[in-house]
């Protein structure tokens, strides 16, 4: 087993006791950081950052040279998946990620294969790798992808979505079609990630950031089952280490019973649910990752650290809380309303063990 200086992170999502509430934020390498901009200038490109090993290497750590923070994260995007299936990825200004060849026609949906994830996207394993290296087993790497509907979102809208009408309309007027699409993309986010753990991640996170655009019936048929065969694909120890995954749906916490019961680690919330009632609802059967909402990192520092208490507070002083936001953080926020969010969280967290 390799040495880790701080596994608080990992421990957390099996539920263990720590010392204190780990803390990472979602999107905690981006626009917000000064550095990373000026990193992003040097690239080029966006696409030229995910692709540079070395980059993505720096960007990755930045956010961990500022602040005490108990996990890094890969960077890279969520749409390098069906870019390597042929989708043709761009980044139109002012218009985020689009797609050139997006899936219209039978044919091209019937033709659509998963991706040699050590061929196509060998770049993300080189910057795993690279990524692993650097941190010197300070803290835990995790891996990522987008889960098979959201990624599906965009191969069938071509982009962002106000309405998600070109999907929708498909899963309801050929649903085989729709099916197709999402075998084949969670066949294809599976080897991804354990393509990512083989290369060095310590943990792995799905993200389904359009899950909650279905209805309930809709995310239990189109959603829910391929998360399922996303986690039930994923190695499950490497290097001698567990190494745990998370699912998270934002919107999802209706059907958050449902989600605890596919198998992942940990389930991750956003800021829409009171993190004690999700606890008293999983019970012992999965960790809790979240979920204070990101714009409260736009107030004053004082109340900056009163809704971090509070979000502790409602947990509880019991294990299997990871600290994070409840979504990702915004371009716009202050870096150093971050430092008053990660040292609160540290400080409280610590404070209810002492008190237990």
């Amino acid at each position: 087993m390799s040495r880790l200086v701080n596994d608080t992170f990992l421990r957390a999502l099996l539920r263990e006791p720590t010392e204190h509430t780990p803390i990472w934020l979602m999107r905690q390498a981006g626009r917000y950081l000064p550095e990373y901009c000026e990193t992003r200038r040097r690239a080029g490109s966006f696409l030229d950052l995910c692709k540079n090993k070395d980059l993505a290497c720096e960007v990755t750590l930045q956010p961990l040279a500022r602040y005490d923070l108990d996990a890094a994260i890969l960077f890279s995007d969520i749409l390098t998946v069906p870019d390597a299936m042929g989708l043709g990825l761009y980044f139109a200004e002012g218009e985020g990620p689009r797609f050139e060849r997006p899936l219209k026609d039978e044919w091209e949906i019937r033709n659509l294969t998963a991706p040699d994830p050590h061929a196509e996207l060998q770049y993300v394993m080189d910057a795993v790798s690279e990524i692993r290296r650097a941190l010197d087993g300070s803290v835990p790497l995790i891996g990522f992808s987008g889960s098979p509907w959201t990624l599906a979102c965009y191969m069938v809208e071509g982009g962002s979505s106000s309405d998600y009408r070109k999907v929708k309309s498909l899963a309801y007027s050929r649903p085989d079609l729709m099916h197709h699409i999402l075998t084949v993309t969670a066949d294809a986010v599976t080897a991804y990630l354990n393509a990512q753990i083989q290369s060095g991640a310590q943990a792995a996170m799905v993200f389904d950031s359009w899950g909650g655009v279905l209805s309930e019936e809709a995310y239990h048929t189109f959603s829910l089952p391929y998360l399922k065969r996303v986690v039930d694909g994923l190695i499950r120890e490497n290097d001698g280490r567990r190494v745990p995954s998370i699912v998270f749906t934002k919107g999802g916490g209706l059907w958050l019973e449902r989600i605890a019961d596919i198998g992942a680690d940990a389930v991750g919330l956003d800021w829409t649910m009171d993190i004690g009632r999700a606890r008293a609802l999983v019970g012992e059967r999965v960790a809790l990752q979240g979920n204070l909402d990101p714009n409260v990192l736009f107030a004053p520092p004082e109340v900056v650290a009163a809704e971090a208490r509070k979000v502790l507070d409602s947990f509880g002083n019991h294990p299997g809380h990871v600290f994070n936001l409840g979504h990702g953080i915004s371009q716009f926020t202050p870096p150093e309303s971050v430092s008053v969010l990660v040292d609160t969280v540290h400080e409280h967290s610590r404070a209810l063990r002492a008190g237990a």
